[in-house]
């Protein structure tokens, strides 16, 4: 069954009056614990955003890798021992972008923001990736490990700031946006209360692969 496409579509706006609002372009799938018959809960959030990521801008699961894939390309390329194919090892944002080029997905940029600093001081980066046609941005931290997904940013007036989230925790089978929307597997949160100030973060931000492109077109 393929995962269900652009879920936060029919979102409302969360900002209470005028406000800035960037939204991802093009489309994803949502990948989620267990969505291809696999049981990775407890380890397998990493892999299912990088699979998001992998599926954007067309929105289709071709040249998306699987669970096996992505750790036998990590194995091979020399980025992680021999042993972890088969493992439950998490992946974070660095292992993503790696992937990203392996597999010819979108281009992976990465951002490191230090601890304590929080997401507050990359609004306006995230603003203007969202806005200039940029794809889904992968997060994960260690105090919080828990890999996710922004679609989005909303700034408001003085410091009201949210973040659309994507998380791949779910577990189950999903029967359609709203389902997922109501339950808060997507949906908007206030960036003070989202993010743990005691973590340091990644962020892997995805543009479209102008070199993919050109092949398209020859």
């Amino acid at each position: 069954m393929e995962p269900l496409k652009d879920v936060h579509l029919g979102l409302a706006p969360p900002a209470r009056g005028p406000a800035r609002l960037a939204l991802l372009s093009g489309h994803y799938l949502y990948y989620h614990y267990g969505c291809d018959g696999l049981d990775d809960r407890g380890w397998g959030c990493g892999y299912r955003t990088l699979q998001t990521l992998c599926s954007w801008p067309e929105g289709r699961p071709a040249g998306v890798p699987g669970l096996a894939e992505v750790q036998a390309a990590l194995e091979d390329m020399g980025d992680k021992p021999p042993g972890f194919r088969g493992s439950q090892s998490w992946i974070g944002c660095v292992e993503a972008s790696l992937c990203l080029d392996h597999f010819g997905g979108p281009q992976g940029r990465l951002c490191h923001i230090p601890r304590g600093a929080g997401l507050q001081g990359e609004l306006e980066r995230l603003y203007s990736h969202f806005a200039g046609g940029g794809g889904p941005v992968m997060v994960g931290g260690d105090a919080d490990a828990q890999s996710k997904a922004l679609l989005g940013v909303c700034l408001g007036s003085g410091t009201e700031a949210y973040v659309l989230i994507l998380d791949p925790h779910f577990w189950g089978a999903a029967k359609n946006p709203s389902e997922l929307q109501a339950a808060g597997w997507v949906g908007w949160r206030e960036v003070g209360t989202a993010f743990d100030h005691n973590s340091f973060y990644n962020l892997c931000l995805t543009s479209r692969n102008s070199q993919k492109q050109q092949h398209a077109l020859d």
